[in-house]
Formats: structure tokens, C-alpha cells, sequence
């Protein structure tokens, strides 16, 4: 006589570890043991079907392993989604149609549309999908999610790689004799107050940093411009905080306290300086205070001062050549005599053609400035209200 519940006992301590193959060939193999009538017991003890334990039993006969280590054969299992509803990858990619950016024409397309809104869309047109079918579908139809890229620029002048390399011939001279070579450039303003920003610190669970839900500025506090003095020899950084205004006078002084802070100390033999920033700004090419303010702060300390601009659009390379690499700049220099007096433009040349950055011209006769005032303290004025010249 059978045991029913021996054979029970057995699937039961197995049956947690075996696959649906392994259910099957396990109930077989108990049934061919049994002998006569083991197939109907099997069933009982088990629960598996007659019709799946014959299976097993024709697999166990036939003394092969067709399928190797696979639960199924090929074909076995329910259907693809799309077999049953073959509309789906059109309905797919007519829903995404309007979202899909870049270049129709290449092979790989991207969608910023949400999973979560396709699927409503299609369960909409009468379809049955889940988040997981559409991430696979749009997978399998070569899309993906991605961000802008930025790989469109503007137009080259011809002269822009003998710019560079006069600009890098400059400052590797100055840093190779010894003198200071700062880059300057003013940072993107900030509110003050608890604002939001990007970024996260560690805190207790479920206390997170309470912030305005508004980024409207608050009156009594209002914006700061932080303007940086980087040191390229040195790897150093210097950033001024300005309260208000990011003014020319703000940017020269800026760099004034930088050099009596940390400058002076680190170059004490230092007779030259070299300024790199970009064309625009508080330190744009064309800015006639920053110019001024510049002689002022060279007839002070006694420095010859070469400024050399960015051209236009190239500003944003200042990081490849700040770690030693080629230096980013314009071969258009500026150079402030320390004698109080004459303002001489150089125009280093590289081409007979004309470069992207004018060369601004300068007076004959140095400029004198009614009073003193820098956007560190009280708000000063724009040039021609404020900071109207006197000549001497």
C-alpha cells in the first residue's frame, strides 16, 4: 500500500527550493517508485495534476536534458505583450512623437515624457500595460531618458588658437619668473537668508532644514556677488563677498585685498602682475572704471599690471588650463604703467587680421576719481553718476 503521507512529508521539506521543472520531474520520479497507481497517489500528496506528473514521467524516460538548465522550452510560457495586442508599439511611439528631441534620424531617440502618463494614455486607448512594459517597449524601440547636451557653438575666429597660445606664452612667463598670475571673475549673485539650495547634510531623521518657499529677496538683506582672485601658481582662491552692487571698484578692490592679505606675502620680490578674466562684467573689456581703477591700484603698489581678456564664449574653459594645462585668453593685453601718469595700451599682436576683442583706447593723461567707494560697504554708483573723472 501506498503512503500518501510519507511522500507528503518529502515535497513538503523540498517543495520551497524546487522550480516548476523540479516540482514536476520531483512528483514523477515518486511515481514511477510507487509503481502501479504511484501517478494517482503522487497527485494526492502532491496537488500537481496527473496530466503534469505524465510530463515529468516522459522527460525522466527519455534520458535526455533537452532544455539544459531552462524551466521550460522554448515557447513555453505566456506570450509577449505585444503578441496579443500587436497596435501597442505604434500606439507607443504616437504618444511620444511630440516629446522626442535630438535628431529623428538617429538611432537612438530619447522621451522626456513620464512613464507613469503613458501608461495612463494607453490604458486610456484601451490597452493593458504596466510602467514595467513601457520601460521595457521603449528600451527594445531605442529610446532613453537623457539631458541637453550642449554641442552647438558659435563662430571661430581664425586667430583663436594663436590667441590662446599667446595668452599661454604670457602667463607661463610671468609664473616662470616668479611674479603673480591671478584670474579673476565674478560668481553668480546669491540671496541672502534661508533660501533654498541644491545639496544635502546629514540631519536626524524626519528634521529636515526649514526653508522660504519663495525665493523672493528680502529687503533688509538683499543679494551678495561674490567675486573670486584665483592664484594659478598657487592653486589658491580668494573670494570677496560684495553686498551690493558688482561694480568695477568692487572688482578691483577685491583684487587690492587680495594682494595686501595673501599677495604681498607670498611674492615680496614682486614688481609685475598678470590678470586674466573674461571680456564682460565688472571687468569687461570695454568698462572704462575698471581701467581706472586699475592704474590707481598700480600707481599705489607699484606693480606693472598686464590684464588679458577671454574672448567672447570661451570664458567657460578657464577650468582646463587653471590645473597647468593651456592657458584660455585673448592675446589683446592691457598694461598699467605704476608711474601716476600715462595709461599705455599694448596691442600684442599675433595676425595681420583683426582680432575677435577690440582693444579699448586709453587717455593720454591719467584719471583722478572725486572719492573712493567699492560695493563692500555702502552702495556706490555707476560710472558717470559717482565716479565722474576729473582730469588733472
Amino acid at each position: 500500500m501506498i503512503d500518501i503521507d510519507d511522500i507528503r512529508s518529502r515535497y513538503q521539506l523540498l517543495e520551497e527550493f524546487l522550480g516548476e521543472r523540479g516540482r514536476r520531474l520531483f512528483a514523477a520520479n515518486e511515481a514511477l517508485a510507487q509503481g502501479y497507481g504511484g501517478v494517482s497517489a503522487t497527485a494526492q500528496a502532491t496537488g500537481l495534476a496527473r496530466s503534469t506528473i505524465n510530463r515529468g514521467i516522459a522527460e525522466l524516460q527519455a534520458g535526455g536534458n533537452a532544455i539544459g538548465t531552462a524551466t521550460r522550452q522554448a515557447g513555453g510560457g505566456r506570450k509577449a505583450a505585444v503578441v496579443h495586442q500587436p497596435d501597442l508599439p505604434a500606439a507607443l511611439e504616437a504618444l511620444i512623437e511630440d516629446a522626442i528631441r535630438g535628431d529623428p534620424c538617429s538611432p537612438l531617440r530619447w522621451v522626456s515624457r513620464s512613464q507613469r502618463h503613458l501608461v495612463k494614455a494607453l490604458v486610456a486607448q484601451g490597452f493593458k500595460v504596466s510602467q514595467w512594459l513601457v520601460g521595457r517597449l521603449l528600451r527594445q524601440l531605442k529610446y532613453s531618458c537623457q539631458a541637453n547636451r550642449k554641442t552647438r557653438e558659435g563662430s571661430n575666429h581664425p586667430d583663436r588658437d594663436a590667441q590662446f597660445a599667446h595668452i599661454n606664452t604670457t602667463v607661463k612667463a610671468a609664473i616662470a619668473q616668479g611674479q603673480p598670475a591671478i584670474s579673476v571673475d565674478t560668481k553668480k549673485k546669491e540671496l541672502v537668508g534661508d533660501f533654498k539650495n541644491p545639496g544635502r547634510e546629514l540631519r536626524r531623521q524626519q528634521d529636515p532644514e526649514p526653508v522660504r518657499v519663495h525665493d523672493f529677496k528680502l529687503p533688509e538683506l538683499g543679494k551678495v556677488a561674490p567675486y573670486g582672485v584665483y592664484d594659478i601658481a598657487a592653486n589658491h582662491g580668494w573670494v570677496s563677498i560684495g553686498v551690493d552692487a558688482d561694480t568695477a571698484a568692487f572688482a578691483v578692490e577685491s583684487i587690492r585685498r587680495w594682494w595686501q592679505k595673501l599677495g604681498r606675502t607670498r611674492y615680496p620680490d614682486a614688481h609685475s602682475l598678470t590678470i586674466t578674466a573674461d571680456c564682460g562684467g565688472s571687468n569687461g573689456v570695454r568698462v572704462k572704471l575698471w581701467k581706472r581703477e586699475l592704474q590707481r591700484f598700480a600707481t599705489e603698489t607699484g606693480l606693472t599690471v598686464t590684464v588679458t581678456h577671454l574672448p567672447p564664449g570661451t570664458s567657460s574653459r578657464v577650468d582646463d588650463w587653471r590645473g597647468g594645462g593651456r592657458l584660455r585668453g585673448s592675446a589683446v593685453c592691457r598694461r598699467l604703467s605704476p608711474s601716476a601718469g600715462a595709461l599705455v595700451s599694448d596691442r600684442c599682436s599675433v595676425s595681420s587680421r583683426r582680432s575677435s576683442n577690440r582693444t579699448c583706447r586709453f587717455p593720454a593723461s591719467g584719471f583722478l576719481l572725486r572719492h573712493q567707494a567699492f560695493a563692500l560697504g555702502r552702495s556706490p554708483r555707476r560710472c558717470g553718476k559717482a565716479y565722474r573723472p576729473s582730469v588733472s
